[in-house]
């Protein structure tokens, strides 16, 4: 009588399991999160991959040789989707399980929607990689450290998935690119290295080379440049005594370029080229010694006489 009901349940009581090789496998009605009943707000399940199972599927699991932690693979076979999660809890009513909001988006799940629950052994993760849907997430300032916190609340991941992360009252959602060593690893109580790819969306900042530009090596006026004159000496007017101002008109002479003299000028100075000039004496250039000043010989010059004096042949 056991065994006939054992075989022919599923087709009247899909939430009750079916046990084949020590292995849990059952559907359930999903709903999300905020359809449980209850005065208790249970906002913490939204913010992890853990799911509400009824009291019926602990019992079946607690017969069965079952590894801890408690995995299970979720499939809507009407999408072919899947992914995987572990259990929070056994509160739900019969028949019934409770899914993150995310998660049902990731399985095309509506509510009341059929799912295929098994469960499952995965092996520890060693590497995963994300990519935020947002290019938001580049504002958080310690993002590893934020994902680490926010992966405490789950228990395993799924290649392709999107799970969200709740951050200072904000909802961040990661794609799931890669996992090592699967593709679907558990990560409780293990050592895994974290990796992101580049926000979906994301533009790296254009970087202009400024190059410096070639000057021109035009021919300039230099009388379009405005020149300090100076103090020019004999351009004032003068004063008479009796007032009149006839011929104390001045009449400056026209400015020469060359009547300024400021330091050195440079006449052939052209834009965009320096020319340093410095005022060194020249060194005396060496002489090649005369051959004459090698034949001095001393006391060997004439004398000269003031008074000429006859002197006898």
């Amino acid at each position: 009588m056991c065994s006939s009901k054992f075989f022919s349940f599923n087709m009247f009581e899909p939430h009750v399991g079916r046990v084949f090789q020590n292995r849990f496998s059952t559907q359930y009605r999903c709903y999300s999160v905020s359809m449980l009943a209850g005065p208790n707000d249970r906002s913490d399940v939204e913010k992890g991959g853990k799911i509400i199972m009824p009291p019926s599927a602990l019992d079946q699991l607690s017969r069965l040789n079952i590894t801890y932690p408690m995995l299970f693979k979720l499939t809507n076979k009407n999408s072919d989707r899947m992914t995987h999660c572990g259990v929070l809890e056994f509160v739900a009513d019969e028949g019934i399980c409770y899914l993150p909001h995310w998660m049902m988006q990731n399985l095309l799940l509506e509510e009341g929607g059929l799912v295929q629950v098994e469960s499952v052994n995965l092996m520890v993760a060693t590497y995963s990689k994300f990519q935020p849907q947002s290019p938001d997430f580049l504002d958080i300032t310690n993002p590893k450290a934020v994902l680490e916190n926010a992966l405490r609340n789950f228990a395993c991941l799924t290649t392709g998935d999107v799970i969200a992360i709740n951050y200072n009252e904000k909802i961040y959602e990661l794609r799931v690119m890669e996992t090592k060593p699967d593709k679907a690893v558990s990560i409780i109580e293990c050592d895994m290295n974290v990796d992101f790819d580049a926000p979906l969306g994301y533009k790296e900042p254009e970087r202009h080379m400024q190059r410096p530009e070639e000057p021109t090596e035009e021919e300039t006026d230099p009388s379009n440049y405005e020149m300090d004159i100076g103090f020019r000496a004999f351009t004032g007017s003068g004063n008479r005594l009796d007032g009149k101002k006839k011929g104390i008109e001045p009449s400056p002479a026209p400015l020469d370029p060359s009547d300024i003299k400021r330091g050195i000028p440079n006449y052939d100075f052209k834009i965009g080229r320096i020319t340093f000039i410095r005022n060194s004496r020249q060194q005396p250039r060496k002489t090649e010694p005369d051959d004459t000043a090698n034949n001095f010989i001393a006391f060997s010059g004439e004398g000269q006489s003031l008074r000429k004096k006859d002197r006898k042949p």
